[in-house]
């Protein structure tokens, strides 16, 4: 059964409601609306609240459908997820104007995650025709080793809002080549792209009972993914708090947990760098996508020979991305997700200025029925152990700091419960390697910006910020979602 709203035959911009999808069928009834942040009196999308029974409905499907998912060869498998991916493609326009709607980043950004997407799923369809396994000698006679990659089973899925369709992508296309079947839950703020990729792949031709989506609430339909034997794995994107909450569940019953939670992603910039360029990447890390990121810039330490230099071409680059609707091409940030991230942005500024710190750019006020608009902020004057120094506050919201040479810069950028991504902005390569060795973050960037991924390399962080284990995106991520086997043939 199709969903009515989503009909190949209908216009995907006119989609409102986002429902269920289990065993095939689209399913659940509107309990929760959601509204533009750039138009917050504008309905975007209603969705059902999933409750545990309906997660356990999910599971059993999935359950249900997995040996037969798993015995189909892996280039038949790989073959729907490159279909999905075509179709993604050809649903573009349509779907990112979606997410825009109910995200608030801005049309550019949409459609790039979008085809980020679709890169995803053509790129793990793609490794259905490659090796999984190892020919090995032995130290026997007559004796063949092999070894296999195995599905886990079932596995769940909990993602984010700030990538409601990539994230989604990149941990459903490994867990699905790899042969498992899967149960995600999508952010409640986002129903409608995790609904246009459930789609694509169904309209691809995933069997019923493999993709299995539950809205809701986290603290129903998430703690029942966690809680329920059938999951072999769960995968999760989200706050630290509640994923060290998680990892608690699955470590009691031994049970797969992967988590990217936060991040407080370091820059430093050292004299010898160009003080515009360096503007530009900070600037890019730290307000791009609304500094709705959790590789996003959020704290920059400066040598003393740049500093003025740096902050002007800073400031100067903050001015050039003036928010507004992501629809309007003339929008350089789109809005807020929410009326919440709002506030705790304002609330982060105002606290900092209160404390002493200097605002070189934007402001803490704003209407309060109006459209979720914030400012790129830049803010100086702030002791290293301030909130905003070291509190993730996912906004675009960039603290400037200054250090006295290189040594203090990298210990200060160290100075974190966070490890995801760290940058260095410098023309020495002396520094930018020893930077790469001794940073303690997941991923390195040098004069390039904090945010911003390849999808075919491995991504995870260190400390608070992930279970430092298993990583996604890459082929490193079909490890997450498969054991090991090793297997010995005599002849």
């Amino acid at each position: 059964m199709t969903s009515p709203t989503l009909d190949a035959a209908t216009d995907l911009n006119a989609t409102a409601t986002a429902q269920h999808l289990i065993n095939g069928t689209w399913c659940g009834q509107a309990a929760t609306r959601r509204m533009n942040p750039a138009q917050p009196d504008q309905m975007v999308a209603s969705s059902p609240s999933g409750t545990a029974e309906d997660v356990a409905a999910a599971i059993a499907a999935a359950v249900e459908a997995q040996p037969a998912w798993a015995a189909l060869p892996a280039p038949a498998r790989g073959a729907v997820l490159l279909a999905a991916g075509d179709l993604l493609m050809d649903r573009q326009s349509a779907i990112a104007e979606d997410l825009v709607r109910e995200e608030g980043k801005t049309l550019a950004e949409a459609k790039g995650e979008v085809k980020r997407a679709s890169d995803v799923l053509r790129f793990f369809g793609s490794l259905g025709w490659a090796a999984t396994g190892e020919v090995l000698p032995s130290g026997l006679p007559d004796t063949t080793i092999t070894t296999r990659r195995e599905p886990l089973g079932v596995v769940g899925l909990i993602t984010p809002w700030n990538f409601p369709i990539a994230i989604p992508a990149w941990k459903m296309a490994p867990a699905l080549i790899s042969g498992n079947t899967v149960v995600i839950k999508p952010a409640e703020l986002t129903p409608l792209s995790a609904t246009h990729l459930a789609r694509a792949l169904q309209d691809a031709g995933l069997p019923a009972g493999v993709l299995n989506v539950v809205h809701g609430k986290g603290r129903v339909v998430g703690a029942a993914l966690a809680h329920d034997p059938r999951i072999a794995g769960l995968s999760f994107t989200g706050s630290t708090a509640v994923g060290l909450g998680l990892q608690e569940v699955l470590n009691a019953r031994r049970a797969r947990v992967q988590l990217e939670m936060g991040g407080k992603n370091g820059v430093l910039v050292l004299d010898d760098a160009d003080a515009v360029r360096a503007a530009k990447v900070v600037a890019a890390g730290a307000f791009g996508l609304t500094g709705q990121a959790c590789t996003a810039t959020s704290r920059v330490y400066v040598t003393p020979g740049i500093r003025a230099a740096f902050l002007e071409a800073l400031v100067a680059e903050a001015a050039s991305y003036v928010p507004g609707n992501g629809l309007d091409a003339n929008s350089a940030m789109g809005a807020v997700v929410s009326r919440q991230q709002l506030e705790q942005n304002q609330a982060a500024v105002r606290g900092a200025v209160e404390r002493g710190a200097t605002l070189l750019h934007g402001t803490y006020d704003g209407d309060p029925s109006g459209p979720l608009l914030f400012a790129a902020a830049v803010l100086t004057g702030l002791q290293s152990d301030d909130p905003a120094v070291t509190e993730e506050i996912f906004g675009p919201v960039v603290a400037v700091l200054e250090v006295a040479n290189y040594e203090e810069g990298l210990a200060a950028i160290n100075d974190s419960r966070y490890g995801l991504t760290a940058g260095i902005c410098t023309d020495s390569l002396a520094r930018a390697t020893d930077f790469a060795a001794r940073a303690q973050a997941g991923v390195v960037k040098v004069n390039r910006p904090t945010a911003g991924l390849d999808l075919n390399v491995p991504f995870g962080g260190v400390k608070d910020s992930s279970t430092n284990t298993f990583r996604e995106q890459g082929r490193s991520a079909l490890d997450f979602f498969t054991w090991g086997k090793t297997v010995y043939t005599g002849v």
